[in-house]
């Protein structure tokens, strides 16, 4: 009789190694994310007209030093790049969320209309109504959730499909460039040279309650997209399957969704339509992880870094000129949306 055993192969069972590496890989990105935050940080406050050595701007940075050295970090430059990392990561996660959600990876809030939106209700207030400050924030806000709102009312039929909410959302953006358009073409020059920064975004004059606003009005919505983030694993295998692991797939749509357009009305009435940021690092986000999940917390970090890469750009190196952020952002990601509108169809036929 035989009586040899057979051996079992030494170490943890696949589903816990892939486990393992997968938590591996995520500290590994997390860590490289909060690095290179900190070294644009610290390049953010330390060049420009007035430059400061990085051992000044540290010290500036907690109270200490001159009253010049304190007024360039804590008035002019610190400001700004809290603003550059609240806009980021409120984007990338409204982002994340709307791709994740509607399974498409075209669905970000520039391309759905909703960034345009706010950015019409923005123009709207200045251009129209004459309003300034934090009324035009508020008209912003306003703008995007009335466009979220209109674009569910047509794209509802008996539960919301991604392919209808997309489609609808891509005829309410080119409605809102049109009438933004319009206002713009039915002003004075300099008035219109006044609100086309609503156009293309800016972090440039976030102060204060503006970034007060921002960084409670992101952060409030972040931790309440940590309790609903474990629906959208299920929602990305669609919603049979979503339905046979206990989520109810409309109402969870319908829930994030409200959050993702929560974040961009909240972004968007501070800084206003940072092109691309919500398309492309989400993208970017999945791919540093590898592992085809909705990488909610790698965007954040990710289009934290972006936006606080490409505001450095736009203040000093985009051909000697100083630019919105936005246009920086655009010129990233335009070549970006062209590229995957061409590898698409190729990568879901394979």
């Amino acid at each position: 009789m035989d009586t040899s055993t057979t051996t079992r192969p030494a170490g943890p069972p696949p589903v816990a190694a892939l486990r393992t590496r997968r938590r591996r890989r995520l500290g590994l990105v997390l860590v490289a994310l909060a690095l290179a935050v900190v070294a644009l940080a610290t390049l953010a406050l330390t060049i420009g007209p007035a430059a400061l050595s990085p051992d000044k701007a540290l010290l500036a940075l907690f109270g200490v030093g001159d009253d010049g050295d304190l007024f360039i970090v804590q008035r002019l430059r610190l400001p700004r790049i809290l603003a550059c990392l609240f806009a980021g990561a409120g984007f990338a996660l409204a982002g994340a969320l709307f791709q994740s959600t509607l399974r498409n990876p075209l669905a970000s809030p520039d391309i759905l209309g909703i960034a345009g939106g706010a950015s019409l209700g923005a123009v709207t207030c200045m251009l129209v109504l004459g309003l300034t400050g934090l009324a035009v924030s508020a008209g912003a806000f306003v703008g995007a959730t009335l466009t979220a709102v209109l674009i569910w009312f047509f794209a509802w039929r008996q539960g919301l499909h991604s392919i209808r909410f997309v489609l609808v959302g891509v005829g309410f953006a080119y409605l809102a460039s049109s009438l933004l358009a319009f206002e713009l073409a039915s002003v004075d020059q300099r008035e219109a040279a006044t609100a086309l920064v609503w156009t293309v975004g800016s972090v440039a004059d976030v102060r204060d309650t503006e970034l007060v606003v921002l960084g409670v009005g992101v952060g409030v919505l972040a931790l309440a997209v940590v309790a609903v983030a474990r629906w959208q694993s299920p929602l990305a295998l669609g919603d049979d399957h979503a339905a046979g692991l206990g989520v109810q797939a409309d109402r969870a749509r319908v829930v994030t969704l409200l959050l993702a357009v929560g974040l961009v009305a909240v972004a968007t009435s501070v800084v206003g339509p940072l092109a691309f940021v919500a398309l492309v690092a989400p993208a970017i986000a999945r791919r540093l992880l590898d592992d085809g999940g909705p990488a909610l917390t790698v965007s954040v970090g990710t289009g934290a870094t972006l936006v606080l890469a490409a505001d450095l750009v736009a203040q000093h190196g985009l051909l000697g000129v100083a630019a919105p952020t936005g246009i920086v952002t655009g010129l990233i990601g335009a070549p970006y949306l062209l590229w995957l509108l061409a590898t698409h169809d190729r990568r879901s036929r394979a």
